[in-house]
Formats: structure tokens, sequence, C-alpha cells
């Protein structure tokens, strides 16, 4: 095989790849067998030995963790990332909405539409892409300053390496929350016990230890997830009026967002999708907070 047939060759089982794992980690749709794919990602591995130049850092062969590192950079968020702030009843986010409708200049009478989901039990990240590939991706830290786990980040499936779809910004970065399923987590701890070594005490502890670890391959074989809810800086896109409608154009990239994400008009209705999301709580995958 010629330098040129390889690099068509590596570009389309790339193409491919990226689609089968947006398929599988962010649609839960998958198309093709695992025997299909585990084949594809084999020939990658094969081509890019003998052709190691054709390697680059959006490829699926980056998934699986490199050498360990001594330590962790640190990363200055262009935009902050801040914490969010609580309500315990009724009467206090009644009170954050007439707040909000006072600064808008609403009156009482009109409804505000809010975006409503969970609030993840995990651990916050940034993910920054320029011209569709992912180049660097830190925690929250302080919301000033975080720390760089590009290399781990690159092991969880469910990020994208490179956007798919059209209308791909120069810059963009996503705010989401990484953790681990209770079955991953229960999955994580019989091994464990099997192998006679430490349990976690709960899954955000289990996905915030396995998103910091210095060596990525131990990363790698966490069942991490990740789901993305917000923005930081963006270029090169002009951004939909509403935060659903940037919520969307985020699942088009390829980025996996909730499926309980949904528009509740004014009060009344964010406290139906509370309670509806309460009765759901203890059947969810995954640990919520809020």
């Amino acid at each position: 095989m010629t330098f040129e047939e390889a690099s068509k060759r590596i570009r389309e089982i790339k193409d491919s790849i990226r689609k089968y794992n947006h398929e599988y980690y962010v649609l839960d749709a998958p198309t093709v067998p695992d025997s299909h794919y585990d084949k594809l990602f084999q020939e990658l591995l094969a081509l890019e030995e003998k052709f190691p130049e054709l390697k680059t850092s959006d490829s699926p062969s980056q998934r699986v963790g490199g050498e360990a590192l001594s330590s962790f950079e640190q990363v200055q968020h262009r935009i902050p990332m801040l914490s969010l702030d609580n309500v315990f009843n009724a009467e206090g986010y009644e009170a954050f909405d007439k707040r909000i409708k006072d600064r808008i200049k609403l009156s009482d009478k009109e409804n505000i539409s809010y975006c409503c989901e969970p609030k993840l039990d995990g651990l916050a990240i940034s993910l920054r892409y320029e011209k569709g590939v992912l180049v660097t991706a830190s925690t929250r830290g302080d919301g000033q300053t975080g720390e760089d786990i590009t290399q781990n980040a690159r092991t969880i499936k469910s990020i994208p390496l490179q956007l798919i779809g059209k209308s791909i910004p120069d810059v963009l970065e996503v705010r989401g929350e990484v953790l681990m399923s209770k079955k991953g987590f229960q999955k994580l701890n019989d091994t464990a016990r099997q192998n006679n070594e430490k349990t976690f005490a709960n899954p955000r502890n289990a996905a915030a230890g396995s998103l910091r670890q210095l060596d990525s391959r131990i990363t790698a074989k966490r069942p991490l997830e990740i789901f993305c809810y917000g923005l930081g800086e963006v270029m090169g896109f002009e951004l939909p009026e509403s935060h659903h409608e940037m919520m969307q154009q985020l699942s088009a990239w390829g980025f996996r967002i909730n499926p309980l994400l949904s528009i509740s008009q004014g009060v009344e209705e964010c406290e139906g999708y509370y309670q509806d999301i309460l009765k759901k709580r203890e059947s969810l995958p995954y640990e919520i907070d809020g």
C-alpha cells in the first residue's frame, strides 16, 4: 500500500469509527456488531504503525492512554467555570423567578421559559475545540484555573475527538459533567474486590479519582461517561437565541446531552419537572444531586 492509499484508507476508517462511536456512546443506537468495529480498529492500528506520520491527535487510537505524567499542568479558563446556586423549596424558586423577572422587566403574569435537566453528581470539565478538533480538556478547579486532563479525557469514548456536522466554530468550549453510571460503578468495585484492591465509596468519588489519574492508561480502563450542559468561549459561530437550541446544536456536533432535557414554562411547570425527576431518581442509571 502506498502512502497516498494509506492516507485515504485511514481517513475512511476514522470517519467510520467516529460515526460508530457516536451511535454507540452518544445515541445508544449501534448499527454494527462489535466484531466489525474491532476489525476496523485493528486495521487502523496496523496502518498507523506502518505509517506513523499519518497518526493524528484526533485518531480513535489515541483513546487508549499514553505515558504517565509527573503532574498536571494548569489551565486558565478564558470564561470562568462558575458553581451553581441552590434553592431548597418552592418558595425559594419562586423568589428566584421573581428576581429574574425584575431584572429583565417582565410582569408577574408573564412566564419565563426555563431549560431543565437533572444536576448530575460528577466532576465538571471544560473541553476546548479548535477547528473542530479537541485540543484541551480541563477540570473546573477554582473556576478561574483548572488542571489539564486532556490525555485522560481522550480516553472517554462519549467525548468526541473531532466534531461532526456542519458550521463548526473556529473555537468551541463545551462544559460537561463526567460521571460513572451506577452499573459501571458496581462493576468497577466488583473487579476491585476480586483483585483484593480498595473499592470506591460512591460513583462520584470513583469518577473524580479516575479522571485525575496521572496515568491515562488507568483512566482508559474506567467506565467514565459525559453529559454536556453548557458553553465557555465560542468564536466563529453565531449562537442560537435559546439555551435549548444551543444544546440541540451541541448534539448535532456529536456531544452527548441529557435525554431528560426539556423546556418548562414558568414556575409551576418547573416545579412539576422537579417532582417528576424526584419520582424517577432511584431508577435513573446515574446519581444526581439536584
